[in-house]
């Protein structure tokens, strides 16, 4: 057996265990099951203490939040058991031999939620947990959506629910996602609207450079792109990408995410639009190709790819050891049955990025990775079916903090006034989770005091 790995402080990180779990809890006659991953900490446990499970969202779940995170500290202070449940079909909870076409149906928000109840019983049975000891749930983003909904679905086994930067409505353009990036970036810099007055400069160098092959042929060489220009979908897959340097940088601003392997975090809005208002550099385009390539270093990149024929390709990948398996196929799967989400430029409001990458565009996607079924009135129905099931803006339960970050684009789609609601001024996603850190604001110090004090309220 592999020794536990340890966290950077030299504290030992818990084993992986494996609870069996259902393949469909919805269908007594399927009688299949699998190996669910999970971790367990018992270092603060009390037997008067509350129950913490912290929710895996579509990646591989990292056990370093098991030593790690506020989460930590309030589990400390309320001596607390916790768990870290990794998502179905993420990670190596493989519920199937492959994520083939007939193989991924099995993963849907409402199995996993169900993988949460079935986890609770076997939980409280495996390590006598009794029935007066509350169950507490902890998620970010997508895992935050669930917390919530786990406590929508199943009120009996979960008490309470932080639920920090939760999208909690599915729609399929998600417009006011470039909205929010275009305000923080105008607003967290310096330069303000400076900055974004510069990328639309680029953008339209771009634009026009596009409509020439060589035109085509310099960008490749500005951009560092792997393969030619060649299709109307590579334009948009390389606007989209361009873009997306920006969306990724201030989704995460200044976020404490170093404790758990991530890059880059050096890398803030300031960072980005000290390079787009550089005056030295006076060609605002190559000052765009400075921004990207930033990115490809802190990344490791050779070069970009933006050929939406290899995307696709690459998405339709079944195997457990493509590179799809690592999240990307299993995510577009969920975006393209129930969740909808797509990032597109069709705002109508002003923003510097272009127009190429529309809700057409990632719904077309959706056909080419998994089949002409996967339209837009599927995906419609989808997303009326997941609004009807969760509530959406209509959810209204008691015992759920709903905590958003006003620079995080996600919180569009959350909960951000109300007397469960914390909205943090100036932090982006997930930031009340992380580790303290001696940058933090003083409104996300006092948020992170205030959730303490709620899950105090509900397990007294």
């Amino acid at each position: 057996m592999l020794k536990a790995p340890l966290h950077l402080s030299g504290a030992k990180l818990p084993e992986a265990l494996t609870v069996e779990q259902r393949l469909d809890h919805f269908n007594d006659a399927d009688t299949r099951t699998w190996k669910q991953r999970y971790w367990v900490n018992n270092t603060f446990s009390s037997d008067s203490g509350p129950v913490f499970l912290n929710i895996g969202g579509e990646g591989t779940a990292n056990p370093i939040w098991m030593v790690d995170g506020q989460w930590m500290k309030y589990a400390a202070k309320y001596k607390a058991i916790c768990f870290l449940l990794e998502h179905r079909y993420y990670g190596e909870s493989h519920p199937t031999q492959d994520l083939s076409d007939d193989n991924i149906q099995h993963l849907s928000s409402e199995q996993a939620l169900a993988d949460l109840a079935s986890f609770q019983v076997f939980a409280s049975k495996k390590y006598s947990v009794s029935n007066d000891r509350p169950w507490i749930l902890f998620g970010g983003s997508y895992p935050g959506s669930l917390s919530a909904w786990a406590r929508l679905k199943y009120p009996h086994l979960f008490h309470g629910a932080v639920s920090s930067s939760a999208p909690l409505t599915a729609l399929i353009d998600f417009t006011e996602y470039v909205d929010v990036v275009v305000n923080s970036l105008e607003t967290m810099s310096a330069q303000g609207k400076e900055c974004t007055a510069n990328i639309a400069k680029a953008t339209k160098m771009v634009e026009s450079m596009v409509n020439s092959s060589q035109g085509r042929s310099k960008l490749k060489t500005v951009f560092k792109l792997c393969d030619d220009i060649v299709t109307d979908n590579d334009v948009s897959n390389l606007f989209s990408t361009l873009a997306g340097n920006f969306e990724d940088v201030v989704q995460y601003n200044r976020d404490n995410r170093a404790f758990e392997g991530a890059v880059g975090t050096n890398i803030t809005i300031t960072t980005l639009c000290d390079i787009m208002c550089n005056s030295s550099v006076a060609d605002v385009l190559q000052r765009y190709a400075a921004v990207n390539s930033l990115i490809m270093e802190t990344y490791e990149q050779k070069c970009v790819d933006v050929s939406y024929k290899k995307m696709i390709s690459d998405l339709q990948r079944t195997d457990w050891n493509s590179s799809a398996s690592e999240g990307g196929r299993q995510w577009t799967y969920q975006t393209c049955t129930e969740f909808g989400f797509f990032q597109s430029s069709d705002t109508g409001n002003p923003q510097p990025f272009g127009k190429h990458f529309t809700q057409d565009f990632f719904i077309n996607q959706c056909t080419d990775i998994f089949g002409p079924k996967f339209n837009k009135e599927f995906l419609s129905a989808g997303i009326q079916a997941t609004n009807m099931n969760y509530g959406g803006r209509l959810l209204n339960l008691t015992n759920i903090v709903y905590i958003n970050g006003a620079v995080d684009p996600w919180h569009a789609l959350g909960f951000t006034e109300g007397s469960q609601a914390i909205f943090i001024k100036g932090t982006a996603h997930c930031a009340n989770m992380y580790p303290d850190s001696s940058d933090d604001p003083k409104q996300l110090v006092t948020a992170r005091e205030n959730i303490s004090k709620l899950i105090g309220q509900w397990i007294q």
